[in-house]
């Protein structure tokens, strides 16, 4: 295990040294590391056993989710936001319902036998996206920043808004499998609490460090850690009550962020560094876990059919639906439909389920297969698609008759889930 880590360390050392070149070449952070997890796993040499299932490596998984979670609510400016909020707005609205709905649907299908309530889980988990696995199209120049911005807000919020529709779901699938009752109020009460927890914290944690900042007695490293420590609040203290961790963390990132007006946007970002650092772990875990994958897939085709559905049909047509109507090019809705990656949320929010599964005694192979599927493929195929993709766009709007509607000017924004990513050249 030692050695194991040992190695995991020198690669991260070699991902950091040649990070600007692998970016160039379309090889983003989840990829490299989602390989690490694999050579060095049980389905490579064995050096790193990273079992999804242990206590320990459960607790970092969910508390990597949480501290991002709190990191994209508070360092979100609505002010600019409300420069162009129609993109974003239809993408996390019409655009996200629809993506659940379709991907129950598809599921339905494919999988008519687990049940309406295992349909709409795996909708919802696999409808969050990822801005880290399409790196490029985030911070390519040349791309639009209105077409930047709306992806960007969409990745940074969608994970937090899904969160309940998740936790519904699969409250939903146990009491399926093992009639409870009053199942709906304990899922209710979850999100609720975890509101109220989330609330709490950010509003007397951004007015504590609010007071303290104005009259100088905190500033720099130390305000920083108060933030990431805020943040950890939010979400063990809502675990710990009895509520949804994720939604505290969701919710105590927007509540900081009004509390404190925007005013610690740059030292929040110390938060999602350290969430972004976790997160790569994250995808080593991943990584490891792609051998139970394989494995509980080899018998079955319909989860590969069902990954290629949920990247394209799924996620493509809810968008070309959301965005109809506001003078977009179409090449511009593919591609905004195209870029909807499946990250770290959905790891997480599989980890979740495989665990509830398991003390539900339902098989997890279906879930397991069609889930790992869908994020290795999105992995994949977003990764190495970034670059050559956003070039092409690019080439067609500057061929194309001005004006259009992608050019409105808009101020940039702080790109989120991309901290460790190199900088846009």
């Amino acid at each position: 295990m030692i050695l194991g880590i040992a190695i995991l360390a020198v690669l991260i050392v070699l991902y950091t040294a040649f990070a600007v070149k692998l970016d160039r070449w379309s090889i983003t952070m989840p990829l490299v590391f989602v390989a690490c997890g694999f050579l060095l796993g049980p389905g490579g040499t064995g050096l790193l056993a990273l079992m999804p299932e242990a206590e320990p490596v459960k607790s970092l998984t969910e508390l990597t989710l949480a501290l991002l979670l709190f990191a994209d609510a508070s360092t979100l400016k609505w002010a600019q936001v409300r420069e162009d909020a129609v993109l974003p707005a239809r993408l996390l609205t019409i655009g996200l319902i629809l993506t659940i709905a379709a991907g129950a649907g598809a599921a339905l299908i494919l999988f008519p036998g687990e049940g309406l309530a295992f349909a709409c889980l795996l909708g919802a988990m696999l409808a969050p996206t990822d801005a880290a696995l399409g790196l490029p199209i985030f911070s390519n120049p040349r791309v639009p920043v209105r077409i930047r911005r709306a992806l960007n807000i969409e990745s940074g919020l969608n994970d937090g808004i899904a969160t309940p529709f998740v936790l519904l779901f699969l409250a939903f699938v146990v009491v399926e499998q093992q009639p409870l009752s009053g199942w709906l109020t304990g899922a209710l009460s979850e999100i609720v609490i975890g509101v109220v927890v989330g609330s709490a914290a950010g509003v007397l944690g951004g007015w504590l460090l609010a007071q303290v900042s104005r009259r100088h007695w905190t500033a720099g490293g130390p305000l920083r850690i108060g933030i990431l420590a805020l943040a950890v609040v939010a979400y063990g203290g809502s675990v710990a009550v009895g509520g949804n961790g994720f939604i505290a963390a969701f919710v105590g990132g927007l509540s900081f962020s009004a509390a404190t007006r925007n005013a610690f946007v740059e030292p929040t970002e110390f938060t999602e560094t350290f969430g972004s650092v976790l997160s790569l772990l994250v995808w080593v875990i991943f990584g490891s876990a792609l051998v139970n994958i394989l494995r509980a897939a080899q018998s079955t085709w319909q989860p590969l059919l069902y990954a290629v559905i949920s990247l394209t049909i799924v996620r493509m047509g809810p968008v070309a639906l959301a965005l109809s109507k506001t003078g977009l090019r179409r090449d511009t809705v593919a591609l905004m439909g195209w870029f909807g990656p499946r990250g770290l949320a959905s790891v997480v929010f599989m980890l979740l389920a495989l665990d509830m599964f398991g003390a539900a005694n339902r098989p997890v192979d279906t879930l397991l297969a069609t889930a790992g599927w869908t994020i290795l493929l999105s992995v994949v195929a977003h990764g190495l698609s970034a670059v050559p993709l956003s070039a092409w766009y690019a080439r067609r709007l500057a061929a194309a008759e001005q004006p259009l509607a992608e050019m409105m000017d808009l101020s940039e924004m702080h790109q989120r889930h991309v901290s460790l990513a190199a900088p846009p050249t």
